[in-house]
């Protein structure tokens, strides 16, 4: 698929939930965000066929996010159905890792082929405070284990207040040279006020060569994560949301009001 600006745009991230067993202080407020009710999210079926849609028109890289994706229940079974569609080259999922511990395995069974793990820093006590109770030692358990299935192209999600040269994200750079773990960089985002910056060691944030959609756990395909432009596939078919929020691709990002991190997926 090319957008009216010339770009290719052959990657769609997911979001499969808006929930998140932790309460990340760059992420969400620390009273949470109104949840979306059962019936508001798509079903597996749904998002398959918006995949299945999405890989016919071009689109050959998929990435599962949340929330997170692993509060979600059976979200192998998600994985399988996607690793059958032809034309998927590259199925990712990013996590923050407290739970991969548990489906390390059944998710490399199924079929993902890659994980970002969140990880921005290697201090218990400052992981617990930025995360609002987190646990460092599940995430890095998880970590094990997903070397254990065989994972072997996994990143490290590391985000920072300004650059990598701060110490926490110096030592998770020295943690992934450690494991032979690439790292990439992400500064603190504002939907609300349209601050974004380009990923360091990623291709995201550069407006210039983006590729994807989005696709939201309510079933809104999203062309730009800093826009509130959303178009429902339950209320227009899969193909006609897709090619319409295609259409409507804008050149860069600006603001976005009208969703979260967590319905939308970073």
């Amino acid at each position: 698929m090319i957008d009216r600006f010339g770009r290719t745009v052959s990657y769609l991230r997911i979001s499969v939930t808006d929930r998140c067993n932790l309460r990340c202080r760059y992420c969400m407020p620390a009273a949470g965000v109104k949840l979306l009710r059962h019936d508001e999210l798509l079903s597996y079926e749904e998002i398959h066929e918006v995949a299945r849609e999405a890989v016919e028109l071009g689109i050959s890289k998929i990435r599962i996010t949340g929330g997170e994706p692993l509060v979600r229940r059976d979200v192998a079974t998600l994985i399988e159905m996607l690793a059958r569609l032809p034309g998927v080259k590259d199925l990712a999922m990013t996590t923050n890792g407290t739970l991969l511990a548990q489906h390390a395995d059944s998710l490399r069974v199924a079929g993902l082929h890659r994980l970002n793990i969140s990880l921005d820093t290697l201090n218990p006590i400052k992981y617990r405070q930025i995360t609002r109770g987190g646990d460092l030692n599940l995430v890095l358990d998880g970590l094990q284990a997903a070397l254990a299935a065989g994972f072997r192209r996994i990143k490290l999600n590391c985000v920072v207040e300004n650059s990598l040269e701060e110490e926490d994200a110096r030592s998770v750079a020295a943690f992934g040279q450690k494991h032979g773990l690439l790292v990439r960089y992400i500064r603190r985002m504002d939907l609300a006020k349209g601050v974004f910056w380009a990923v360091q060691g990623g291709s995201g944030g550069d407006c210039r060569i983006c590729n994807r959609l989005r696709l939201s756990s309510n079933g809104q395909v999203r062309p730009c994560l800093f826009s509130d432009i959303g178009l429902s596939v339950r209320g227009l078919s899969a193909r006609q949301a897709l090619l319409k929020a295609l259409a409507h691709k804008p050149e860069s990002g600006d603001i976005c009001l009208n969703t979260t991190f967590s319905q939308v997926g970073g």
